[in-house]
């Protein structure tokens, strides 16, 4: 590696903060170490209420600040030792890296209180900023990606199972309910013209307001990184363009967290849990949840030789213990930040990413030399084959852990490439669940057309074969005139999920009255039966929501289990032809971002926001803007960025959020992106010093000039 990159233009004169048109933090510092402490005060002055909000989710005393409706999650987060385990993956961190880390964490304290005075939200809940821990920032990343991977999608299939029979369980393999799905591309470069690869994307998790990415620049003499962080979590472990070298990253689907059946019993104080050659006592203690509003709740937290035990099956009384790489090995990644930032090569990136541990990603890494470079990072246990299916017995041995993990692959890249969640040669090994391969496909034929990156990105449309084959096994003759003329409307309908389309919406209204009847079906009705898991998980077991989520599978999946889908399309069909007419699809189809309810400012602002935008998009489309068919049309997930980096100059690089920089209501740049997010449009990634203006005293991000995209 270099000592440093050539800059973009002159170095900045001291250490500070400055921001562009945007408000975009732009970081220059003279160590790596003053540089984690600058990114964690940025951090706290543009995001305080949602970094606090995550510090306390980790921490498990989100209901000590909010109220009883944290109370799950607070228990969930005691039970599964997520501030446990951030510590200890923090005390095995190579020295300097646990130095940056705490570093970071110092400067969130330092920035918390000027952060937190613009957050009305501390005010509408009568708290207050509290102490960042230097493991914190491990916790807040575990926050976002305990529940981002598979074992509650092994819940819901347990539920099927006993409900309709493990025959069923086929019927809902796909990229499970509040999971992962993002795409990311590269075009390779260009010898005649001499020009160097791009890489483009957009990552798609729940829309979360303020958004779960902070843009922002990392600069010292070292390096010089622009990309996307987690807020409360130092460096840009996800999305990233050093100068020389850029990476983007999608998750493998790989499956690589286990949930165990216990018995437990009792002995006074004491807790056994059973074992392959007897009782053995488990670890256990109690807390105590202190609950704003309310009366403290008491949690009992035990651990087995397996992991936490995070929940308890209502219908045969096992325990269900969880076990994670990060856990078991006590690390979680971190030690690949640093040496991230430090990348020239892709051979660096790979070098870096052998640290990592979860979640399990999909990396596409390209340099300016020309190499390309796709690889899978991470951790993934190898044991029984059944463990990435449902929850499995703890005390039989066979479904141990061996010790090992699955070598990861990784292969150059020749041509145009895509990833999106699919199942491909590279990940097959390493998962059971995958989206729907028609997003890659797309993608795939895009580049291939040669269509520019802003285009692949909005994408909207829809594939929905096996849904319009639907339509047309219905006989004309058995339909009413309406629903006759109806279908003839949507057999002729382009399949653009248009935000302004008509079609688009009447076809939306029958997939909703569809899914419905389904989850009505006497065939599938069981699964109403009374669930045996927390509430918590209530997104991956709610059965209309299943059904919603993985539509296509289920009326594809159905007839081979004898049941005939016809009758229920035509329902569906005769609902919406003779009901009131659904309008375009953007009417059905508007933003609803997932936010805590405590602060009227903030509820103001959302409601501003669906009255700026409409979306066009659907779940399966390149732009995934998600619903749930049947249960919502609202879209709460979607693209939580989008980037292209472009290596035969950085500055011709652009990006967006859904919202802003600032998480605080009433800042010019809490939402000043949104209408270009929702157009499909892309802010520039500045990289002239000479553009960006120091932070004013105060921390205030300047007021913007007139929006364009200059």
């Amino acid at each position: 590696m270099g000592e440093s990159v050539a800059p973009d233009g002159p170095r900045p004169g001291a250490a500070g903060i400055r921001r562009d048109r945007w408000g975009v933090p732009h970081l220059w510092a003279d160590t790596v170490d003053d540089l984690a402490r600058l990114q964690g005060r940025a951090a706290a002055i543009d995001r305080a209420w949602q970094i606090e909000v995550e510090r306390w989710r980790s921490e498990g005393r989100l209901a000590e600040h909010v109220g009883p409706a944290e109370v799950g999650w607070d228990r969930f987060a005691r039970r599964a030792r997520l501030d446990d385990t951030a510590r200890r993956c923090y005390d095995r961190l190579d020295p300097a890296t646990r130095r940056w880390v705490a570093a970071y964490a110092q400067g969130v304290g330092e920035g918390l209180a000027e952060g937190a005075a613009g957050a009305p939200e501390f005010a509408a809940t009568g708290s207050a900023p509290g102490r960042w821990r230097p493991w914190s920032p491990l916790g807040v990343f575990l926050v976002q990606h305990v529940l981002f991977a598979t074992f509650p999608n092994k819940l819901w299939r347990a539920h099927v199972a006993a409900t309709l029979g493990p025959a069923a369980t086929a019927l809902f393999d796909s990229d499970p309910p509040g999971g992962s799905g993002s795409n990311a591309w590269v075009v390779p470069a260009d010898a005649a013209t001499g020009r160097a690869p791009l890489i483009a994307g957009d990552p798609h998790r729940t829309l979360e307001l303020p958004g779960i990415y902070h843009q922002v620049r990392l600069a010292c003499p070292e390096f010089d990184v622009v990309g996307f962080a987690f807020p409360g979590v130092p460096g840009l472990p996800h999305f990233g363009h050093a100068g020389e070298v850029a990476w983007a990253v999608t998750n493998a689907m790989a499956d690589y967290q286990d949930v165990y059946r216990e018995h437990l019993r009792r002995d006074g104080d004491r807790v056994l849990v059973r074992e392959a050659d007897g009782w053995a006592p488990a670890r256990r203690h109690v807390e105590q949840i202190e609950v704003r509003g309310g009366e403290p709740v008491t949690v009992e937290v035990i651990e087995t030789a397996r992991g936490p035990v995070v929940d308890h099956d209502r219908h045969t009384g096992d325990a269900l213990s969880l076990r994670t790489p990060a856990r078991v090995e006590q690390r979680l990644g971190f030690d690949a930040l640093l040496p991230l930032l430090r990348a020239r090569t892709v051979d660096d990136v790979a070098t870096a990413l052998r640290a990592w541990v979860e979640p399990v990603n999909s990396v596409l890494v390209a340099d300016r030399s020309g190499a390309v470079t796709q690889l899978v990072a991470g951790l993934v246990p190898q044991r029984d084959e059944r463990c990435r299916r449902e929850p499995v017995p703890g005390w039989e041995p066979r479904y141990r852990w061996t010790g090992g993990y699955a070598t990861m692959p990784r292969a150059a890249v020749t041509g145009p490439a895509a990833c999106a969640n699919d199942r491909r040669p590279d990940t097959v090994a390493l998962g059971a669940d995958f989206a729907p391969p028609h997003r890659a496909r797309r993608i795939r034929a895009l580049l291939a057309d040669g269509v520019p990156p802003e285009t692949v990105h909005t994408d909207d449309r829809l594939e929905a074969d096996v849904l319009r084959a639907a339509l047309g096994r219905l006989d004309p003759a058995a339909l009413t005139a309406p629903a006759r003329a109806l279908r003839d409307r949507l057999a002729a309908w382009d399949g653009r999920m248009a935000a302004d389309s008509a079609d688009a919406g009447a076809f939306a209204a029958w997939r909703a009255a569809l899914a419905r009847g389904l989850h009505e079906h006497p065939w599938l009705r069981p699964l109403h039966a009374p669930g045996a898991y927390d509430e918590l998980f209530a997104a991956w077991t709610n059965p209309l929501g299943r059904i919603g989520h993985a539509l296509d599978a289920v009326v594809a999946g159905l007839p081979r289990l004898g049941v005939d889908v016809d009758p229920v399309a035509a329902a569906a069909l005769e609902e919406v032809a003779h009901g009131d007419p659904p309008g375009a699809w953007g009417r059905r189809h508007v933003l609803h971002p997932v936010h805590l309810s405590v602060a009227e400012e903030v509820e103001a602002a959302v409601r501003a926001m669906r009255a700026r935008v409409s979306l066009s998009g659907d779940s399966d489309c390149v732009l995934a803007t998600s619903s749930v068919p049947g249960f919502s049309d609202a879209c709460w997930r979607g693209p939580v960025a989008r980037y292209v980096w472009d290596l035969t100059d950085r500055a011709d690089s652009r990006w967006v959020v859904p919202f802003g920089a600032s998480g605080r209501p009433g800042d010019p740049h809490f939402d000043d992106q949104l209408p270009l997010w929702a157009d499909g449009d892309l802010i520039p990634v500045v990289t002239d010093w000479r553009r960006l203006r120091p932070e004013p005293p105060g921390g205030a991000s300047p007021v913007p000039g007139p929006r364009t995209l200059g």
